[in-house]
């Protein structure tokens, strides 16, 4: 149509960059932009059809988009019903997860683990983790009982920091909607995107109806969760065993 950015870009109602990072694949299209575009080139659900077949197709890349959202994001809010987030975990309890799966290389899927927590911490008070832990996590050894006291150690002094919000969600606490797999809630400038958790691999989501149901569940799982206070006092019971 002979447009330019700007002006494809007051079509969509987003800013010039957004339509170069859109075509540059660095910006997923959204359900708003589509239907636009449908309306101003009169292509009836094209560019919806074609969005929403995007979506459904495996997307090799997923893993790598999630580490650049978790890079950019100011507020990650992460539930985990089998182990503690990565960005939680001291080297040692890393490495016992990863020599229990199957890389073709160990040290190098360790030192990417690494880069991770690394990149979380660097930002310091620049992002936020709001994190809920099934209770399963805690009594779950990893490694050695030597590693996975260090583990609660660390969670502790994790939990002290100001940027990171812990909680347990108890065993007392009964059926949550957390034990239909992790989840993550990712907030960026400007929009949500989430990430569900699954054997053989997750699922990144961008759709904003699907990200705000996720970011509900999240709700009414720590809706379940102990206080800050009392979920530290879990930690220190499950630390007490292995005095």
């Amino acid at each position: 149509m002979g447009l330019s950015l700007t002006q494809c870009g007051q079509i969509m109602g987003v800013t010039r960059g957004s339509v170069s990072n859109i075509e540059a694949g660095r910006r997923r299209l959204q359900d708003d932009h589509a239907q636009a575009l449908d309306r101003y080139y009169g292509t009836g659900l094209l560019f919806q059809l074609l969005l929403w077949f995007a979506r459904m197709a495996h997307d090799p890349n997923w893993g790598k988009q999630l580490v650049k959202y978790e890079q950019e994001a100011n507020l990650i809010k992460t539930y985990h019903g089998q182990v503690i987030p990565l960005a939680l975990q001291t080297d040692e309890y890393t490495w016992a997860y990863v020599q229990s799966g199957t890389p073709k290389d160990f040290e190098a899927e360790m030192a990417e683990r690494a880069a991770r927590k690394k990149s979380f911490f660097a930002r310091g008070t620049d992002v936020e983790m709001w994190a809920f832990l099934d209770e399963s996590v805690l009594a779950r050894e990893a490694g050695s009982p030597e590693v996975q006291k260090a583990q609660l150690e660390h969670l502790l002094a994790m939990a002290d920091l100001p940027q990171v919000s812990l909680r347990i969600v108890p065993f007392k606490s009964g059926a949550h909607l957390g034990v239909d797999g992790s989840l993550q809630v990712l907030s960026l400038e400007g929009r949500d995107i989430a990430y569900s958790g699954a054997q053989n691999g997750g699922r990144l989501i961008e759709t904003p109806g699907e990200v705000r149901e996720l970011s509900v569940k999240f709700d009414r799982i720590g809706a379940k969760a102990a206080s800050l206070d009392a979920s530290r006092e879990i930690i220190k019971r499950y630390l007490e065993s292995y005095e």
